[in-house]
Formats: structure tokens, sequence, C-alpha cells
């Protein structure tokens, strides 16, 4: 396994807040262009925040992809390259946005929250990188 790089603890302070404001960002765009996309409000009333929702989560993805490349086939990476998946979908299928919509806000729940052998997963290598091990 290759080294780490190790950074002072002001390149970690300003690398943590830098992803935190970006996670935040992303959170505030998505419930602000939620509504006005799952009732089909007229996109004038929500077109702002969903820019900052998808240009948050490009640059999200881009930080992990940077920090990683193996979070790309870690499940999740892989999710969150499935929920963009099932994104596009609401575009020729709008009468099923709301629910492609809900089970992505799940996913995303699931994704973040579950346990790191879980997130750590990885489907090209069959087995968790990085995070704690089950053995067993």
């Amino acid at each position: 396994m290759p080294k780490q790089k190790t950074v002072s603890d002001r390149e970690f302070y300003l690398l943590r807040s830098g992803k935190t404001i970006l996670r935040a960002l992303h959170v505030v765009g998505i419930v602000g262009g939620a509504g006005g996309f799952i009732y089909g409000l007229d996109i004038e009333q929500w077109r702002n925040w969903w820019i900052l929702a998808m240009i948050s989560g490009v640059l999200l993805m881009a930080w992990e992809i940077w920090r990683s490349p193996l979070w790309a086939v870690q499940l999740k990476g892989a999710c969150t390259i499935g929920k963009v998946g099932l994104l596009a979908l609401c575009y020729p299928y709008p009468s099923l946005a709301p629910y492609l919509y809900s089970f992505i806000a799940l996913l995303s729940v699931f994704i973040a929250h579950g346990p790191g052998n879980f997130r750590h997963y990885s489907l090209w290598h069959r087995r968790v990188l990085g995070g704690k091990e089950i053995k067993g």
C-alpha cells in the first residue's frame, strides 16, 4: 500500500474546512432545488439552487478522485456515480422524478453514514480498501 503524504496541522485544517464548506453548499443547493424539482415548479424558481448543487457535486467528486482514485471503485464512489445516472433518468422519465429523487436521497444517507467497511468496499478488488476490515 502506498505511503500517504503527511500534511501539517494547518493544511489539514484548511483541507477539512474546504471540504466541509463544499458539502454544506451542496446540501443547500439540493434542498433549494428539491421542491422545484419534485413538484415540477417553473425552473426559474429553483435553477440557481440546482446549479449550486451540480457544481458543488462535481467539485466534491473531483476532490474525492484527486484524494484517492480508488474512490471510484469503492461503494461510496460507485453509488455516487450511480446517483448521477439515476438523476439523469429524471429527464426522459419526468413522472418518475419524485421517486428517483427520493431514492437518491435515501441512498445518500446510507452511503454517507454507513459503516466504513461498507463504504470502503471495492467492487473491483472484492475487499475493503481503507477503513476497518471485518475479519471472519
